[in-house]
């Protein structure tokens, strides 16, 4: 029963909870947009400015003229570059130099593209063995390899050619190059050469067709290592040719130079001329040079 003294409470509505201000959807901070853009620049310029003035004292001394101290070239002279070009026989030595490098690049390039195809595709008994081979011959200097290949290229009458130190580059290039082949090959799919074999294609046409194209940042990558580094090595063109028409621009650069004197101007106009045709050709392909590297370095 009840009284007219009770009172008939109604329960207390819950009160929503409060809801929290949404943030508004935006790009995630990362570490370094908050690091202050002084932090950045600062270091890179330090260093953009050690690396270009080395580039700038060796074109001082190759512009100015013979004895002057000037930190400017100015009155400018080409007679560094006339002198080396012509009465050192420069021109000569460069086109030696070219012919080596092109040489060098074309039979690493189709040998190694071979080898590589046969470590990617095929499964034999030696291939762990033959993997390893390659990989701890790159621990062995070319000083070592000057004795065998001396006598090698002395019993085939070869001393003194160009074909020696083609040869010698070729053989020295081509276990990393192989290496690199090989990881190219596998990142294309295997399905994509079956499709071409049943559509009537044998396996050469496949390759051409099929996995060829996809190999270009790869070729070119390789093919730029083996040409820079047959541009500049210096000792097997010194150990194999004794004839001074048929150096190369190392071994020319190193004939610059004498125990009693150092013509720095001629040195210097000789080392522009041997870094601009790199550095040329590096400034046409890095774009496919970086995008082959990174595409080579997986796990095989």
């Amino acid at each position: 029963m009840i009284t007219k003294d009770a009172t008939i409470s109604a329960p207390a509505a819950l009160a929503p909870p409060a809801e929290e201000p949404r943030q508004r959807p935006g790009k995630k901070r990362r570490a370094w947009d908050e690091v202050p853009r002084r932090h950045i620049y600062l270091p890179l310029s330090l260093y953009l400015l050690f690396t270009l003035i080395p580039f700038y004292w060796i074109l001082l001394f190759a512009l100015r003229p013979a004895g002057s101290t000037s930190l400017v070239p100015w009155p400018m002279t080409f007679g560094h570059f006339d002198k080396v070009w012509n009465d050192r026989s420069f021109g000569t030595y460069f086109q030696n130099s070219v012919l080596i490098a092109v040489a060098t690049l074309v039979m690493t390039t189709l040998v190694a593209l071979a080898g590589g195809y046969a470590l990617a595709r095929f499964d034999f008994r030696i291939k762990r063995g033959f993997m390893l081979a390659l990989l701890c011959s790159q621990f062995v200097p070319g000083a070592l390899l000057l004795v065998p290949l001396f006598q090698i290229f002395a019993k085939l009458q070869m001393i003194n050619s160009l074909g020696s130190v083609i040869i010698a580059e070729t053989v020295f290039q081509l276990p990393l190059s192989m290496i690199l082949i090989s990881g190219f090959i596998r990142n294309v799919p295997y399905s994509l050469e079956e499709a071409a074999w049943v559509d009537g294609c044998d396996r050469f046409t496949a390759f051409r067709i099929v996995v060829l194209p996809l190999l270009r940042p790869g070729l070119i990558a390789v093919g730029s290592f083996a040409f820079v580094h047959a541009w500049n090595h210096f000792l097997f063109a010194l150990m194999f040719l004794s004839d001074q028409s048929k150096q190369t621009i190392p071994v020319g650069l190193n004939t610059l130079m004498s125990s009693d004197s150092v013509d720095l101007g001629a040195l210097a106009a000789g080392g522009i001329i041997a870094a601009v045709p790199v550095v040329i050709v590096f400034a046409f392909i890095q774009k496919w040079l970086i995008t082959g590297f990174s595409a080579g370095a997986v796990k095989g």
